[in-house]
């Protein structure tokens, strides 16, 4: 099986209504894009991203709803978010955000440097604020959004930690399709393996056609196209979650340049 180039210069009624459904508007994709590459961001590229981040966000809040209902509780709170994680770790993305969270802040443990001296949160940070972190705030409407969809409500702190994770993972993602477009392919995939201790570490699985189509890039050296999108994907996510991320976004984005 091979993907689909994916079209981008035809739209009309269906266009809009699947964008207007995205909680994370293609414009501010393109944004986010903007602050990390130069390069021209096609439409079916931002509506891609906007699709990943969707899925992932609603799985992390799928995961934390589990968690609260276990508890009889309506309203979703950072605990929930911690125990979402820990029961999933595909959803583990966006980890840049826990170095600035307070959520996060008990569970980081100690660091100390080759001296043995403590290294406080503020050098763990470092002396930049990673971009996707300063832009945090952007996503806050989106993530409402999306609760609300989901049938839920949440406590202004895990709004606020939803916000970060969704901003800081789609960052990250517009650097690695950056990157598939300047390196004309994937050059790794994301992937988690279970080591016994003392045990050497065992070969990776073989990649499915899907992930092999998405690892040769074609198309011009200026554009970030939505296949880069999903071939960034390969190098974010794993298992069940990375699949079901491509396929609802390349699904999505046939949709909406079909009309």
């Amino acid at each position: 099986m091979t993907t689909q180039p994916l079209c981008t210069e035809r739209s009309g009624p269906q266009t809009a209504s699947v964008v207007t459904d995205l909680p994370f508007k293609p414009q501010l994709v393109k944004a986010v894009f903007r602050d990390v590459t130069s390069l021209h961001v096609s439409r079916s590229a931002a509506w891609a991203a906007a699709s990943v981040t969707r899925t992932v966000l609603t799985e992390i809040i799928e995961g934390a709803r589990s968690a609260a209902a276990e508890e009889v509780r309506k309203r979703l709170i950072p605990k929930d978010l911690i125990s979402a994680i820990d029961r999933n770790i595909e959803v583990e993305v966006g980890s840049a955000w826990y170095l600035h969270s307070p959520t996060f802040h008990g569970l980081m443990g100690e660091v100390r440097n080759a001296d043995g001296a403590l290294v406080s949160l503020r050098e763990r940070r470092g002396a930049r604020t990673p971009s996707g972190v300063a832009g945090a705030h952007r996503f806050e409407a989106g993530v409402r959004r999306l609760l609300k969809s989901r049938g839920v409500r949440a406590v202004p702190a895990m709004v606020r930690d939803l916000d970060g994770i969704a901003s800081v993972f789609l960052t990250a993602l517009a650097r690695d399709a950056a990157k598939v477009v300047r390196e004309g392919g994937v050059k790794r995939f994301g992937t988690v393996s279970l080591v016994v201790p003392g045990e050497a570490a065992p070969a990776p699985p073989p990649l499915n056609d899907t992930l092999l189509a998405l690892s040769t890039r074609r198309g011009d050296g200026r554009t970030v196209g939505g296949d880069d999108v999903l071939a960034a994907v390969t190098m974010q996510l794993f298992g069940d979650l990375r699949q079901r991320t491509i396929t609802e976004a390349a699904e999505m984005t046939r949709n909406t340049s079909a009309n």
